[in-house]
C-alpha cells in the first residue's frame, strides 16, 4: 500500500526514501516499508533503473553489490530474472494496447485453470476436506494423516548438548527409545525428546543443534562443535532403523518418504568458526546445513546483542555470509543483534531464518524477532520458525498453547504464510507451554491451527515444512548457480584475537 502523502512527494525524495535501507522517518514520510507497490513482478516501479532495485517493495537487499564482494556478477548477487517481467512501463495507452494481446488471453486462461485447482483439486490432493465442526481428535487424525504425506521440519533441537552433558557423548550404551525411563532424563526439565515421542510427534525432519558456549571462543570452540557434529552422526547411525542422515533438501523429501526421520546439523554460534572461513567449509562438507551466526555473546566479526554501537557485520561477517551462499549454508540469524540481522539481510543473496525465535512485540524478549525485521525477512523470502520457550512466547513461565499459537499468527500477519515455520527449541528449554510438553506434541499444536478457518489444510503442511523446503531449496539453486559461474572460494582472513596478536608481535 503506498504512503497516503506518497502523491505530494518530491520525486526525487521518493526516489531516495524507496531505495534508502534505514529504517528511519524521513522528516515524517516514511521509509521504504511504507512505499510497496504492486509487483511488476520483478521491477518495482519504472522510475527506478534496474541496476537498482530487482525487488518488490524496494529494499537495500537488493541494492548494489558492495565493493568488498568480488567475482560475483550481478545477476549471481541478485536471485531474481528481472528481464523476465514483460509488463509495460510506457503510456498509458501503450500498456491498455500490451493487455489485448494472444499471451494476454493464454494469462487469463491459465488464471481460471489455477483457480479452479486451488479450489477444487488442493482438498483432493491433501486428503479428506476439513469439516469445519470437527471435534479436537477429528483434526489431529487428519494432522497425522496430512504428516504423512508430507514433512514436518523442527529448525532446532538441543538433545545433543544434553548427550555432552548427560553422559558426555559416550553413546554406546545409550537407547534413545528408553531413556526418559531413566535419571537425569527422567527428572530434567531440560529433557523433552526421545524416540517415542519423535515418532508420536509426526517429525519428518529434525536440526540437530551442533551448540557451543560463548565460554568456548578463543579457545576450544572448533574442537567442542566438531565433538558435537561427531555425537549427532553417531546418535543417528545408533538410531538407523528410525532415523538418517540427510544434507539436501531432496534427501529430506526421500527419507521422510522411506518413514524415517531425515537428521540435520545446524551449529549454534559463529564463535564455532574461530573466525576461519576455512573451519566453515569443513562444518559445510562435514553435514551442517546451517549456521547461527552469533549465540547471544559478541564475537569478533558481528554482534549478538543490541548495543549503543549499533553494529552488526564486520566486513569480513559479511564474507562469511557471502561464502555460505557459496556453499549452500542456510544463514540462522536466532540469537543474532537487531543490526546484524539487518546486515546478514541485506547481504545475503539466499533466503535467511530464524531457527528459534518468536515475535518481539508479542515478548520483548531479544531473541525475538521485531516487526520491521519480520517484513524484512518476507521481502528476503526467508523463514522465521516459531520457538516454544515459554519466557519467550509469554514473557513469563505460565504459557500455553494458545501463546505460541498467538505468535505464529502475528508472524503470519507480518510477514505472510509463506515465510512463518516451527523451531521449539526442545532440550534446550526448561520450561514449555501447557499442551506443548515435549516432542510427541507437535499433531495437537497444528490440529489446535485448523479449528481456525483461516488456516486450510495448505497452510498447515506450509507452516509444518514446506516452508523450510522452499526456502533450503532456494539456497540451494543460488549455491548451483554460483558453482556453475565458478565463483571461487573467499579466502578473506578473519580478525585476530588477542593471543593471536601477542604471537604475532612477539615473532
Amino acid at each position: 500500500m503506498a504512503h497516503r502523502a506518497c502523491d505530494a512527494l518530491d520525486p526525487e525524495l521518493l526516489q531516495h526514501i524507496r531505495e534508502c535501507p534505514c529504517p528511519c522517518d524521513h522528516m515524517g514520510y516514511g521509509n521504504f516499508l511504507d512505499y510497496q507497490v504492486p509487483p511488476c513482478p520483478r521491477i518495482a516501479s519504472p522510475s527506478l533503473s534496474r541496476e537498482t532495485t530487482f525487488g518488490v517493495p524496494p529494499h537495500p537487499h537488493y541494492s548494489r553489490p558492495p565493493q568488498y564482494i568480488r567475482n560475483v556478477p550481478p545477476e549471481l548477487y541478485y536471485p531474481y530474472d528481472y528481464d523476465s517481467c514483460s509488463c509495460s512501463s510506457g503510456s498509458d495507452t501503450a500498456r491498455r494496447v500490451s493487455f489485448r494481446g494472444p499471451w494476454c488471453v493464454c494469462l487469463v486462461v491459465c488464471v481460471v485453470v489455477a483457480t479452479l485447482t486451488a479450489g477444487l483439486g488442493l482438498p483432493l490432493a491433501l486428503g479428506p476436506h476439513r469439516n469445519e465442526n470437527a471435534s479436537s481428535e477429528e483434526r489431529l487424525q487428519l494432522v497425522r494423516k496430512l504428516l504423512k504425506d508430507s514433512p514436518l521440519i523442527d529448525g532446532h533441537n538441543d538433545l545433543p548438548w544434553n548427550l555432552r552433558k548427560f553422559v558426555h557423548n559416550q553413546l554406546n550404551q545409550l537407547n534413545l527409545s528408553k531413556i526418559k525411563e531413566e535419571d537425569p532424563w527422567l527428572t530434567s526439565k531440560w529433557s523433552h525428546t526421545d524416540m517415542p515421542k519423535l515418532l508420536a510427534g509426526g517429525v519428518g525432519a529434525q536440526f540437530w543443534s551442533a551448540y557451543v558456549p560463548c565460554k568456548s571462543q578463543h579457545r576450544d570452540a572448533v574442537q567442542i562443535t566438531l565433538e558435537q557434529i561427531d555425537a549427532v552422526q553417531r546418535l543417528v547411525q545408533r538410531e538407523k532403523k528410525y532415523m538418517q542422515m540427510v544434507r539436501s533438501s531432496e534427501e529430506i523429501r526421500t527419507v521422510h518418504r522411506e518413514g524415517k526421520i531425515a537428521s540435520l546439523i545446524g551449529v549454534e554460534g559463529g564463535h564455532a568458526l574461530g573466525s576461519s572461513l576455512a573451519v566453515l567449509r569443513t562444518f559445510y562438507n562435514l553435514g551442517a546445513r546451517y549456521l547461527t551466526i552469533t549465540h547471544s555473546c559478541d564475537i569478533p566479526w558481528a554482534t549478538g546483542q543490541d548495543t549503543v554501537t549499533n553494529e552488526g557485520l564486520s566486513d569480513f561477517g559479511k564474507i562469511v555470509v557471502r561464502e555460505m551462499n557459496r556453499l549452500g549454508m542456510i544463514v540462522d540469524l536466532s540469537h543474532s543483534s537487531v543490526y546484524t540481522a539487518r546486515s546478514a539481510i541485506n547481504v545475503s543473496s539466499a533466503p535467511v531464518i530464524f531457527s528459534h525465535s518468536a515475535a518481539y512485540s508479542l515478548c520483548n524478549s531479544s531473541r525475538n524477532v521485531p516487526d520491521d525485521v519480520l517484513k524484512l525477512v518476507a521481502q528476503n523470502g526467508g523463514l522465521v520458525m516459531v520457538n516454544f520457550y515459554a519466557y519467550h512466547v509469554a514473557c513469563s513461565v505460565n504459557a500455553t498453547i494458545s501463546d505460541v499459537i498467538r505468535h505464529i499468527n502475528h508472524i503470519r500477519k507480518v510477514a505472510g504464510v509463506e515465510h512463518v515455520g516451527i523451531g521449539a527449541g526442545y532440550d534446550g528449554i526448561n520450561v514449555t507451554p501447557s499442551g506443548l510438553e515435549d516432542v510427541s506434541k507437535y499433531p495437537h499444536l497444528l490440529a489446535e491451527l485448523l479449528s481456525d478457518p483461516d488456516w486450510s489444510e495448505k497452510d498447515i503442511l506450509s507452516l509444518a515444512g514446506l516452508n523450510f523446503l522452499r526456502v533450503f531449496e532456494k539456497v540451494e539453486e543460488i549455491r548451483d548457480r554460483w558453482k556453475k559461474a565458478e565463483i571461487a572460494p573467499f579466502e578473506e582472513l578473519g580478525p585476530k584475537n588477542e593471543l593471536e596478536e601477542c604471537v604475532s608481535k612477539s615473532s
